[in-house]
């Protein structure tokens, strides 16, 4: 008796798919309009999405299977509104491994954009650097990340309604939109740089040793987000761009301590051009 209940039980628990589909038409019936562009504003870059017009704004707490954000910096929430005349769809902060969520809490919001209709996605983060040339208060265009967080979000039971078993990330980051997003740059006089982003779990900033270790690597900049979300994106054929604020010399690339409060700084430092630089870029995509 108890392993039929148990059967039961199974049969009736939601699916990821599942929950992805009942999460996005929840938004569905709140927002004016349905985005087909949507970006993650990471530390110090939310201010973009108060900027969007004809906006529906829902606090993650509303939104069914989302987690909560809890770090400085991001407000945790999702806002659906328009730049310029391109309906897109902006989180207000993220969710992160080291906050104790697993990386399917973290990677469910890429799940539910895609639901919604998503089909390109803007990464946004702010990042340490590694290359003595990335100074803060540049940008840095993605072109390939190092996974060193120690795990992957497509771990576990594959479900093939969001995509393959086996998904090739041989180029996670579109070399098309890269080239926009350099392009877009160039014509407003910003510092961009185009880099490798190496993700490690965080919260403690790195070692100087472990520092040196990832500029062995190859990596240009480091940082504690990103990678999960675009593996899960790519995962569903997403097309993705990021775009990392340089907020910091890592530790060993500069003798200066680095502390959160630094990065929230920076990133309101460069919030101008970089809002200006994501206008442009998401009337391109159109």
């Amino acid at each position: 008796m108890s392993s039929v209940h148990t059967k039961m039980s199974e049969a009736d628990t939601p699916t990821l798919y599942d929950r992805a589909q009942r999460a996005a038409e929840q938004i569905r019936s709140n927002a004016r309009t349905e985005p087909s562009i949507a970006i993650v504003l990471g530390s110090g870059l939310g201010a973009f999405a108060d900027e969007l017009t004809e906006s529906t704004s829902l606090a993650y707490k509303e939104i069914a299977g989302f987690a909560q954000a809890t770090v400085e910096g991001h407000a945790g929430r999702l806002v659906i509104g328009k730049a310029g005349e391109v309906p897109i769809a902006a989180m207000q902060g993220r969710f992160h491994f080291y906050e104790g969520y697993s990386l399917e809490d973290v990677t469910f919001p890429i799940r539910v954009l895609k639901s919604l209709g998503v089909r390109t996605l803007i990464l946004t983060n702010a990042a340490g650097s590694l290359n003595t040339e990335f100074t803060p208060g540049s940008l840095m265009v993605i072109s390939d990340h190092i996974n060193l967080m120690g795990v992957n979000p497509l771990i576990g039971g594959n479900d093939e309604r969001f995509g393959p078993r086996f998904p090739d990330l041989t180029s996670t980051y579109d070399p098309d939109l890269q080239n926009i997003v350099i392009e877009e740059a160039k014509a407003l006089n910003i510092d961009m740089r185009r880099g490798v982003y190496a993700a490690l779990t965080g919260p403690s900033y790195e070692t100087p040793a472990e520092i040196h270790m990832v500029r062995t690597l190859g990596a240009d900049a480091v940082g504690m987000s990103t990678v999960p979300e675009a593996i899960v994106a790519r995962h569903m054929d997403m097309r993705v761009i990021g775009i990392s604020c340089i907020t910091n010399l890592a530790a060993g690339v500069s003798n200066r301590p680095v502390d959160h409060s630094q990065v929230i700084a920076t990133g309101e430092s460069v919030r101008e051009q970089f809002t200006e630089l994501l206008r442009r870029v998401i009337a391109k995509l159109a």
